[in-house]
């Protein structure tokens, strides 16, 4: 057993790593974003010369930003959510219905990362006005925050199947 745990702590390392870049890469989108629109007012009313690319390229910031940043609320699970009868229920079926609500989050990050690639594969081809890149990359932010929710979700379902089977081993011991 000591082996799943080291291996358990180190994919919990590497999810949290890989959270830390997904805060990170949004961050900086979010700090592009506001320099971008200070670019335009900039423009618009010192150069009297409005830079059209903008709002291109806010839109796909955004997309960025949000889609990464749910990805880290789903991995730090501080989305909203209503656990009321959860939290009424005994520990241990307790432990088992989050262990389920993460497989569901998995299988529905995974739908979402491979119907956002066929997005990506779709678009790729059209290219995206003022920017000149394709249309592809804005979906890629979608697949991206598909397959993070599912990574991250399958690192916790291992994490909590390991922890139910401890517990359950500890209570067969007393």
């Amino acid at each position: 057993m000591k082996t799943l745990v080291t291996a358990r702590d180190f994919l919990e390392m590497a999810s949290a790593r890989l959270s830390q870049l997904c805060l990170a890469v949004a961050s900086l989108a979010l700090v592009l974003l506001i320099g971008s629109f200070g670019w335009l007012v900039f423009g618009r009313y010192v150069l009297n010369t409005t830079p059209t690319w903008v709002e291109q390229l806010a839109l796909l910031l955004i997309c960025y930003i949000t889609f990464l940043g749910a990805a880290v609320g789903v991995k730090e699970d501080t989305h909203l959510g209503v656990t009321l009868f959860r939290d009424m229920l005994p520990v241990g079926l307790n432990q088992i219905v989050l262990l389920l609500c993460d497989i569901a989050l998995a299988i529905f990050g995974a739908v979402m990362c491979l119907s956002s690639i066929e997005l990506v594969r779709f678009g790729w081809p059209t290219l995206l006005p003022m920017l000149n890149l394709p249309e592809g990359v804005r979906s890629l932010s979608a697949a991206l925050c598909g397959g993070l929710i599912a990574l991250f979700c399958a690192i916790r379902v291992l994490s909590r199947a390991v922890q139910l089977i401890e517990q359950s081993a500890s209570g067969r011991e007393h």
